[in-house]
């Protein structure tokens, strides 16, 4: 399979976007046609398309695949270590508060009482382990990663035609004022009245 026939990724269209906001900077292309050049990079499937979108901007390079086995083991193996931190973090956190509580008042009592916080952290665990299973049989770390993906690129457009259209407004000639008349000096011809 060809370069310009692969499926390009996140990343690559990004790159691209980056491409595009350069030359709007530097005056190459007008605001509708970066917009229309932006949306058509995040739309792409494949190389062949974003390569065609930057082909004539002078100094462009085409996107580089990234080495997609090692980022993709790297990110799925932190998307995973972070959403079992998410899961099980509340759970963490009321274990030590309710045994810390616990600690407290069998010190204060001078006697080791009964362990109660296991009612809370048991029930509680066996709840999470079985959320946790499921989770990670249905792909959840990686549906956490690819929702703050989406939620940023949306940020990040929304940023780029903010940028784009303030770009616009300065380069625009600022509205001239409104003509006065001056009518103390103009002469009007009475008109026979036909009637």
């Amino acid at each position: 399979m060809s370069r310009d026939q692969m499926r390009a990724g996140d990343d690559d269209r990004r790159q691209i976007a980056d491409t595009l906001k350069t030359a709007l900077d530097e005056g190459r292309l007008d605001l509708a046609e970066y917009d229309e050049r932006l949306q058509s990079a995040y739309a792409a499937k494949t190389y062949a398309e974003l390569d065609l979108l930057i082909a004539d901007l002078p100094g462009s390079r085409p996107a580089q695949p990234a080495p997609v086995a090692k980022v993709a083991a790297t990110a799925g193996r932190e998307a995973t270590a972070e959403w079992i931190r998410q899961v099980w973090g509340s759970w963490a956190f009321v274990t030590l508060l309710t045994t810390a509580i616990w600690f407290i008042t069998s010190l204060a009592g001078n006697e080791w009482g009964y362990f109660w916080p296991i009612w809370v952290a048991g029930p509680w665990g066996l709840l999470q382990l079985f959320a946790t299973i499921g989770g990670l049989a249905g792909g959840a770390p990686r549906k956490m990663v690819e929702e703050r993906e989406r939620k940023r690129e949306r940020k990040e457009r929304k940023r780029e035609r903010r940028a784009a259209l303030k770009a616009e407004k300065q380069t625009q000639l600022p509205p001239s004022p409104p003509q006065k008349w001056d009518m103390s000096d103009s002469k009007v011809a009475d008109t026979p009245d036909h009637g």
